[in-house]
Formats: C-alpha cells, structure tokens, sequence
C-alpha cells in the first residue's frame, strides 16, 4: 500500500510540475516565478467532481482533470445531494456493505460520503441510498490521495432530472429539494424555521397552511401543484 501511496504522490507532483511549468511559460521573464504549490493546503490543490448522469466521479489537481473513476449514485427516491460539500472525515473498514474505505461529506441533512461497496454490479447506476459507490480497488486509491478538507462538487439540478418531475415530498424527507421548498416558503413568509433540508413537522404545517391558503388539498405533502404554486415548475 505505500509503494502505491507513493506512486500516486508522485504522479501528481509531477503533474503539477508540468502544469506549473506550462502556465509559467505564459507569462512575462520580468517577473519572478511564482512557488510551487506542492507545499500548499492539500485540500486546495484537489478537487473532486460528480457527475450523477454520467456515473462518473473526477479527481482534478490545480483544476486539471488527473483521473475519472466508474460510480454508482442515489436511485430517484433518495438522490445524491447536489451541491458542494467538504470531505469531513475517513475512515476504514465500516461495514461490507461501505467496502473497505469512508470518506465522509459535511451534508447537513444526512450521513452521506464516498465508500467502497459490496455490491459491484451497482457500478454504472442509480442504486445507492444517496452515497457515491465506488469499486473496492478505486475507493481505496483515492482514500491515499485526497486529504481531509478536498471540495467535493456533485453536479445536477436539485429537483433532479428535469426530464422527470420532481419527487413527491413529505414529512421525513430529507434532501435538497427539501431545503428549497423550505428557503421558498421562508422567503414567501410562511416558514420562521431552519432551512436545513429536514422535512420535519414544522415544515409540514407551514405546507398545510400554504396549502390552505392556496385552496390545494391541505395534506402537508409537497406535491406538483405545490412546486407549481412556489414558482418551482412552469
């Protein structure tokens, strides 16, 4: 495991020396060159990219892409959360169902990361309960290479594919979409709670007297005429 460590670290000192070199020959000699950044905040120099439709999970170094792993991402009923989040915390060996390595988001609504799995056929699909799956063998290369505090950005629009209509939500919920059907009835007046993506019994009154007020089904579930009536779908 450390000659692999190894190789990786210095594969991308390497890229970042040719990345560095290469900028430094767009500017002008009067100017003294600036240091390398292989010094630098780790978790600056990396970022990982999610790309849910495609399945795909990109490390860039510098903001070059260095490596494209295969993943699996959350089914429709309970989607991978969009947005950019912070690796917050890794760790071995959780359960077999996780494979052999966690690297934990800072999600504010749920217990969300990128981990091994058990399951190697999800690979390729939309099966996770929101977490990235990653085969056993990728997730533990990455846990060698990407420090604690890396951005994680995982791309797509919050009420899912736009092709589809949005899920129905109720209290329970947790996600994104939550979140926004909270900010939007905040920022109409209704909810005086926590934005925090937790469908909980606050935001199920304030459905209901939104629904109320709006002559819908006084019910408290998030439906398509409620996503209409918040200015969400046209």
């Amino acid at each position: 495991m450390r000659n692999l460590h190894d190789l990786l670290r210095r594969s991308i000192i390497v890229h970042i020396l040719i990345l560095t070199l290469t900028e430094g020959l767009t500017h002008s000699h009067a100017y003294a060159d600036p240091p390398l950044p292989i010094v630098a905040d780790q978790g600056r120099i990396y970022t990982i990219e999610i790309n849910p439709q495609r399945h795909q999970l990109v490390v860039r170094v510098q903001g070059q892409k260095f490596k494209t792993y295969p993943i699996a991402v959350g089914n429709p009923s309970t989607p991978t959360p969009v947005g950019e989040y912070q690796i917050v915390y890794k760790g071995k060996n959780w359960a077999p169902s996780f494979g052999p390595r966690w690297l934990g988001l800072n999600v504010p609504w749920g217990i969300y990361g990128i981990h091994g799995t058990n399951r190697p056929y999800s690979i390729g699909q939309h099966l996770s309960h929101g977490c990235i799956r990653m085969r056993n063998s990728d997730v533990i290369e990455l846990f060698e290479i990407i420090p604690l505090g890396t951005i994680v950005k995982i791309n797509g629009h919050v009420l899912g594919d736009p092709n589809h209509e949005p899920r129905t939500l109720a209290e329970g919920d947790v996600g994104g979409d939550v979140q926004l059907i909270q900010s939007r009835l905040k920022s109409a007046g209704y909810f005086k709670g926590i934005c925090n993506g937790k469908f909980r019994s606050d935001t199920t009154a304030t459905v209901k007297q939104f629904q109320r007020y709006h002559h819908l089904a006084s019910n408290g579930v998030v439906s398509v005429k409620v996503y209409h009536k918040l200015g969400l779908l046209e």
